[in-house]
């Protein structure tokens, strides 16, 4: 990661803020819809198309633990995919055999050697990368990281490197099952507002771009992309709401380009890559999410570095991607998203931020308790999370909203919801049963909605405690003014 001038999106995002303070009704971040005049906050089915989550491990920092500690650490939070900065022998020894795909990186500084010889290009795939596979599973080489961004001007090597090292790969015939690419920073972009209108830098698209995404489409390989929307937000918290930053519960935002809603930062900074990507004809290359975070911890000028947002972002982040869905302009995309990072790292250069964007410290303790896996969702509701302002919550009169299930999840989805809730989750379910007050009707979708409102209503009506694996919405009417005939008196 480099610095916020290198990763945030172009300064006029702020413009999109603008729209959004009109006051229009709340939707959440994923899909918006009405029905009968009721607005829902609707999360992704699960039958969607479900992404992966994945972490950097960088190793700035003093005191870090080992390799083979740091793989038990991932094994113990089930995460199954690991992105580092380098390929050290003892990261790659201790990888072997856990199961844990893999994407090393060449670093910025053997570019050029990699670039102007084939043969220190082979020589490195042979030392780093067939000693290892399939032992170690790697399933991908990054190639560089930001290049364009990076003081040095490696820029003119990227392209050489990438077809040297696909071609080192190819002789060990490990070309099929190994994706080459090269993260961007977002400052790749051109434009990225609105996000329809997401272009590449005009320098770029001649002799980098379009050559690389025509490897990329030949190859199968993503497009590589750092993404965060912290940057953004710190530099203009005058004008982006924090909501839409973290994932919660937002205005929402239309683009004027082609019509579509948007409930968050992230969502629109990926957009705008697709939408650059397409522009130039490729509309099949996918998408990784090489890096995302959010800092705990920042100097007095950097606005939204704290725990409580961090947990937010990087936490709802999870939920986003593992609960299915894709993005407005690509519905249908299967987003896998590295979370930066796994250790603060405290030998890091440049403001506080920086040394702060771990999910654990080097010891081993969370600095926020978040989940990292679909299972570790169920029941997870954001911790430290402040109550909705008024700019954040809907418009209804009272200001209340409810968490119902969705009809449309299925029976066995919605007990297994309601199971949790009544269970585990300790909500008040007693109303519901059989000669009680809120027995009636006697459905699943029913007594579901109930439990999952007194959850919700609990958690401190925190969106992620109206998740459910997908089967919870939550609407800004009572439920008993609906679809739901329970009397008001249930809710």
């Amino acid at each position: 990661m480099h610095s916020p001038s290198a990763s945030m999106a172009p300064i006029f995002i702020l413009f999109l803020f603008l729209i959004s303070a009109s006051g229009k009704n709340l939707s959440p971040h994923l899909t918006f819809y009405t029905h009968n005049s009721l607005t829902y906050l609707n999360f992704p089915s699960t039958d969607a198309a479900t992404g992966a989550i994945g972490v950097n491990y960088g190793r700035i920092g003093s005191d870090l633990p080992s390799a083979t500690r740091v793989v038990r650490l991932l094994k113990s939070q089930r995460i199954d995919r690991v992105k580092v900065y380098d390929s050290d022998p003892a990261v790659l020894k201790a990888l072997a055999g856990s199961g844990i795909k893999l994407t090393v990186n060449l670093p910025n500084e053997l570019l050029s050697s990699a670039a102007r010889r084939p043969s220190y290009a082979a020589a490195w795939v042979k030392n780093n990368i067939a000693a290892y596979h399939p032992a170690t599973a790697i399933e991908a080489v990054a190639v560089g990281n930001e290049v364009f961004a990076d003081p040095h001007n490696t820029t003119r090597f990227l392209l050489p490197a990438i077809y040297n090292v696909q071609k080192a790969l190819a002789k060990y015939k490990l070309d099929d099952v190994i994706k080459v690419s090269s993260p961007f920073a977002l400052s790749a972009l051109q434009n990225s507002y609105p996000a329809s209108a997401g272009s590449f830098r005009h320098d770029l698209v001649e002799p980098i771009i379009k050559p690389l995404l025509e490897f990329l489409k030949k190859t199968g390989s993503p497009l590589m992309i750092n993404v965060y929307p912290f940057f953004a937000y710190e530099s203009n918290a005058d004008v982006i709401p924090l909501d839409y930053a973290l994932f919660r519960p937002n205005a929402g935002v239309v683009d004027a380009g082609n019509g579509l809603k948007y409930f968050s930062l992230f969502d629109a900074q990926i957009d705008a890559a697709f939408a650059a990507m397409s522009a130039l004809k490729y509309d099949d290359v996918p998408i990784v999410v090489t890096e995302t975070g959010w800092p705990s911890k920042g100097d007095s000028n950097e606005i939204g570095a704290s725990i409580p947002n961090a947990a937010a972002f990087n936490g709802n982040l999870v939920r986003r991607i593992l609960g299915g869905g894709g993005t407005p302009l690509r519905p249908k995309a299967k987003l896998t998203v590295f979370l930066f990072a796994l250790f603060n790292e405290d030998r890091k250069f440049g403001p506080t931020s920086e040394r702060n964007f771990g999910i654990f410290y080097p010891d081993g303790r969370k600095v926020y308790d978040i989940p990292l896996t679909a299972e570790g969702l169920k029941g997870y509701v954001e911790s430290a999370a402040p109550p909705l302002s008024d700019g954040a919550r809907m418009k209804t009169g009272s200001g209340e909203t409810w968490c119902v299930a969705k009809g449309e999840a299925g029976k066995d989805k919605l007990q297994e919801g309601l199971d949790f809730a009544c269970g585990e989750g300790g909500a008040h379910c007693h109303p519901i049963q059989p000669g009680s007050t809120c027995f009636d009707p006697n459905t699943v979708e029913a007594h579901a909605s109930y439990a999952f409102n007194s959850y919700y209503q609990k958690n401190g009506r925190a969106t992620s405690a109206c998740f459910f694996g997908g089967a919870g919405s939550i609407v800004t009417q009572q439920p008993s003014e609906f679809f739901i005939s329970y009397s008001s008196k249930c809710y």
